[in-house]
């Protein structure tokens, strides 16, 4: 199965991988290395970047960051996509985007049964419910194509 993984460069590129980027190219300009134009242009391609492969060729061309005052080497993005993460890191996502909508469709029935003058059946208990049970099965069922819950 490991020869089935999708080489690195090919990796799609998080927040975290375009923040890094970001960071060193706001590095660089602070150092002299490129100029306004040079950085605006890379930070924008940094921040559409599709695939961790789209990163590196902007930073490619500078030299690593100098060492901290206090002697110990600067903190460099992980790039060891071997690292465990939880399972469920995602599902807990998941659940957090439930709550910001729950809050939001509470929110508009809350408002409207005021406006309206009387308290309305509390119309968010269906999307919510289905979404929820969506959730739930995602939990209980693995994705047939990868094995993992989600």
């Amino acid at each position: 199965m490991d020869d089935e993984r999708v080489p690195e460069s090919r990796m799609r590129a998080s927040d975290a991988d375009r923040d890094a980027c970001a960071q060193r190219l706001a590095d660089a300009l602070t150092e002299g290395r490129l100029n306004l134009a040079e950085y605006e242009r890379r930070l924008d391609a940094a921040m559409h970047a599709v695939v961790v492969g789209d990163l590196w060729p902007l930073t490619a061309d500078l030299p690593a960051p100098p060492a901290k005052r206090d002697g110990t080497e600067p903190t460099a993005p992980a790039t060891n996509r071997s690292a465990l993460v939880s399972p469920w890191k995602d599902w807990v996502d998941e659940w957090r985007w439930w709550l910001g909508g729950a809050v939001i469709m509470t929110g508009i029935w809350g408002v409207t049964s005021i406006m309206g003058g009387v308290l309305l059946p509390f119309w968010p208990l269906v999307p919510l419910g289905i979404w929820a049970a969506i959730l739930l099965a995602a939990a209980i069922w693995p994705d047939e194509n990868t094995g993992t819950r989600r």
